[in-house]
């Protein structure tokens, strides 16, 4: 650590390092102006930093210039099961690669704190209004994945820097905000802002605390876990100034949806947001994670909020010690972090958002960014035919538009009590009214902390959601994570023999295709109390601001307004129900973790049936081959904004799919299959879930009037055979051919899922062209050894009339930001040369790149550095 400007910090016995000294060192003047992230940005610096880079690292943030790698050393590391699991295979399989080659795999561990929640395993096998759904989902959730919880056990007593969080105990982002970030770390004597990366894209949801934490894909997280810095250039920093106040009735959900489409259309994609300003300052912290939730929904990387008295009040609230929540605003003040010391802040662009423009929102179908007034259902085409969905009802059908899952959800509006009250207060006065949910919609309520249960005990609301059909069936993300579990089979035999359109409504933060339930067609995101709404309408034909829900017992019309509670019922109760003893309750036995007995053995026991948990191959065959560039064939070429759910979906694995084959060929029953998510820690089952969503638009495959067919379709070339994306995988891969993808704008979108690009590699990917890449998902195929090239501004596959049949090369010195050249080869012979962008953006990027990925490279400097 640089110690030259390290000082005490007044009345806590710690020392602080003056950065603001620092800058000021080097330009007078200047520290006041810079923004909340390039303050933190720079602590970083002065604190880790060696002294001879320190004043060429500090200027690029001062200078605002963005011409120099620096080091970003993150305080922590928090991962969900999924990726946390994946990352930690990986690590286990790096012991075994350094043991083959010589070198003690004891040695082989995270430096940084890394904290494991098992949050991403649990489906809703049993909804709602089973009053034993809680147990039944989690017993079947525990026998399901018994191989990897093993795996996960054996991981915290194996590896050094692990603290687990088993299964039942809620969501990373949520015990992240309410209880594991101290928003000031301290230790041995000094204190500094927390800081973290997550192995999910929502990881910014405490970012609403005034903590820089990013998702980051499991490649990333491990890079961060074994010790290396992430290393940056300064990252566009915009401001976004929130005015005006929240008009009544509206809740955080509905201003997030706002907040997203008007910012996918200010293109802030990979960028640092920082919300300032008088709306923001009145919105509490629970608010403030709801919007911050959803950065990766706006394309951005952060969502940061300035530290204020909200912060300290919330720290108050969720039973902080009273030492940290005054270390807190000691330090944010001493250091130029408290809201009051940025009027100052400087940034290269500002927008602005009005808050009392928000009117009731959901979004939808497919997008979160597709944003959906309420009072715009009808002109939109959603609710139209209400009376022939009357008709069928009355007939025993099933309504067109049925919704047939209806769940709270997510911990984007469960961490937030007033959305939850909001619920609780709905379903009260609809079953006072005598309304009831519509008997095909599957309900259920999984809150992301086990405080939620507590203070709607202490309201005396949860037996009215109980009564409504939203029992709690999981402290875990279920239904946001496409783990909705299995519909009643009469519900889903009617869905498929009438090939209904049928829906989902759940208050998460994602609904692309296909994610949610194989037999939702499309699934729209919208706040707690209108899911509660819903489920009472039953159909997403119905208009929720304008039909009619029921009638009370004396034949009145019922309709939204009429159990929508007001904001002063909210407030109240939320101020008497909510209290710091409960989160102590909670948190202070769930972080009790006792004394860890150490692992027989450095190396694990691999099972060699397992098809959850298997040995990973990255040091072997084709991977540690050469990639030459030449003669590549196009595996998909692909439209605008592709996310890891298309590249490797998430949700429950089906018998006719390519995994549920090789499940049931492993002899798995079909009940038993889980989710895609689940399996990534076998690369057998995870590789057949390349391009395996069932939504999928391969632009090669087409039908005979030329349009492109739907589903995990490609074309063997040069025969023109189509075929299922994991037969032209195989066949491909029995070639050694060599693959490309070519892809439109926003390539990657969604979740931080490193088997995005794991599947393609091993599917023998070398590069993807795009016209441009989510930032996660671009540094997951760096991670991989998989080469990202951008075409030009204004240039894209239609302009080179690419179809699938061709053949690619490419040339060209591979440093960050270079002018490559792409060789086309048509069928007929004729050569194009197209000139395209290197996006290895750093000097970092390209060794992990040129090592063939992160693990390789790890390993090759382990083994040089132990000799």
């Amino acid at each position: 650590m640089n110690t030259l400007y390290r000082k005490p910090l007044a009345n806590t016995g710690l020392d602080f390092y003056d950065t603001r000294a620092a800058v000021e060192a080097i330009k007078p003047g200047s520290y006041a102006s810079l923004p909340y992230t390039s303050k933190v940005l720079a602590e970083n610096l002065v604190r880790r930093c060696a002294p001879e880079e320190l004043t060429a690292a500090l200027t690029q943030i001062i200078e605002r210039k963005r011409d120099l790698d620096f080091p970003w050393f993150p305080a922590r590391v928090v991962c969900h099961d999924i990726l946390g699991q994946t990352a930690l295979v990986d690590l286990a399989g790096l012991r075994d690669a350094i043991a083959d080659q010589g070198g003690d795999p004891a040695k082989v561990n995270p430096v940084v704190p890394t904290q494991l929640i098992v949050d991403h395993s649990l489906a809703v096998e049993a909804p709602g209004f089973d009053k034993d759904a809680f147990e039944k989902n989690r017993a079947i959730e525990d026998r399901r994945n018994e191989d990897r919880f093993h795996f996960i056990e054996w991981t915290k007593t194996a590896f050094e820097n692990v603290d687990v969080i088993p299964a039942g105990n809620g969501i990373m982002h949520q015990i992240n905000l309410e209880k594991m970030s101290p928003v000031i770390q301290a230790r041995e004597g000094v204190a500094f802002p927390d800081t973290c990366v997550g192995t999910d894209s929502h990881t910014p949801h405490v970012d609403a605390l005034g903590v820089i934490a990013i998702g980051v894909g499991g490649l990333e997280a491990e890079t961060v876990m074994l010790g290396r810095p992430s290393m940056m250039r300064l990252p566009n920093i915009i401001g976004v100034k929130l005015t005006g106040k929240r008009q009544p009735g509206i809740t955080a959900t509905d201003i997030v949806l706002a907040i997203t489409e008007f910012l996918r259309n200010q293109k802030v994609v990979s960028s640092y947001l920082e919300f300032f300003g008088d709306g923001a300052s009145k919105l509490t912290i629970g608010d403030r994670a709801t919007i911050s939730n959803m950065t990766p929904e706006f394309g951005a990387s952060a969502g940061m909020f300035y530290i204020d008295e909200q912060t300290i009040d919330y720290l108050k609230l969720t039973g902080r010690e009273p030492e940290q929540v005054a270390l807190v605003e000691a330090y944010a003040k001493q250091t130029g972090l408290w809201a009051d010391d940025l009027v100052d802040a400087q940034y290269e662009r500002v927008l602005e958002f009005d808050l009392s423009s928000v009117c009731r929102n959901m979004a939808g179908p497919s997008n979160p960014h597709r944003r959906l007034p309420t009072t715009e259902l009808e002109s939109r085409g959603i609710a139209v035919g209400l009376d022939a969905a009357k008709a069928q009802e009355a007939d025993g059908q099933m309504p067109d538009g049925a919704v047939i899952i209806a769940a709270i959800t997510s911990c984007t509006n469960t961490s937030n009590p007033r959305n939850v009250v909001a619920a609780a207060l709905v379903a009260k006065k609809a079953n006072e009214l005598g309304l009831v949910r519509k008997p095909w919609v599957k309900t259920s309520f999984a809150p992301g902390s086990k405080v939620a249960k507590l203070y709607l005990e202490e309201a005396g609301l949860l037996p009215e959601l109980e009564k409504l059909g939203f029992g709690i069936v999981a402290y875990a993300c279920t239904t946001c994570n496409g783990m909705s579990g299995a519909l009643d089979p009469k519900i889903q035999k009617e869905v498929i023999d009438r090939d209904l359109y049928a829906t989902a409504v759940l208050s998460g933060n994602r609904n692309f295709d296909g994610r949610i339930h194989p037999y939702a067609k499309q699934a729209f995101l919208a706040s707690p109390p209108l899911v509660v709404a819903y489920a009472i309408a039953g159909t997403m034909r119905f208009d929720i601001e304008k039909d009619i829900l029921g009638q009370d017992q004396d034949g009145n019309d019922i309709s939204l307004k009429d159990i929508w509670p007001s904001d002063e019922e909210i407030d109240a109760i939320v101020a008497k129900a909510v209290k710091p003893e409960q989160f102590k309750q909670i948190y202070i036995p769930m972080f009790d973790l006792g004394t860890i007995k150490k692992a027989p053995s450095p190396l694990y026991d691999w099972r060699a049936q397992s098809t959850y948990i298997r040995r990973p191959p990255y040091w072997e065959g084709a991977l540690a081959g050469e990639r030459t560039m030449k003669g590549m064939r196009p595996l998909a070429v692909l439209g605008d904004n592709i996310t890891t759910d298309h590249l490797s979906p998430s949700n429950a694995i089906m018998l006719n799919s390519a995994a549920g084959a090789y499940l049931d060929k492993m002899g798995l029953p079909e009940e038993d299959f889980n989710s895609y998510a689940t399996h990534r820690g076998d690369h057998l089952t995870a590789q057949r879930a390349t391009f395996a969503n069932p939504k999928l638009l391969n632009e090669m495959c087409r039908d005979e009037l030329g349009d492109i067919k739907q589903g995990s379709l490609a074309r063997i070339e040069p025969e023109g055979q189509e075929s299922r994306m994991w037969e032209a995988i195989e066949t491909y891969m029995d070639r050694k051919q060599p693959l490309i993808i070519v892809a439109g704008a926003d390539y990657g979108q969604g979740s931080s899922r490193d088997w995005a690009a794991k599947g393609v590699r091993l599917a023998g990917v070398e590069v993807i062209v795009a016209e441009g890449f989510e930032r996660i998902h671009r540094t997951n195929l760096v991670g991989m050894g998989v080469l990202p090239l951008e075409f030009k501004a204004g240039e894209n596959r239609h302009t080179y009339q690419i179809d699938g049949t061709e053949t690619y090369d490419v040339i060209g010195d591979r440093t960050p930001g270079a002018t490559l050249t792409l060789i086309i080869e048509r069928k007929n012979g004729e050569r194009v040369e197209v000139p395209v962008t290197c996006r290895l953006d750093t000097a970092e990027e390209v060794s992990v790149y040129e090592a063939g990925g992160v693990l390789q490279r790890f390993a090759q400097d382990f083994l040089a550095n132990n000799a």
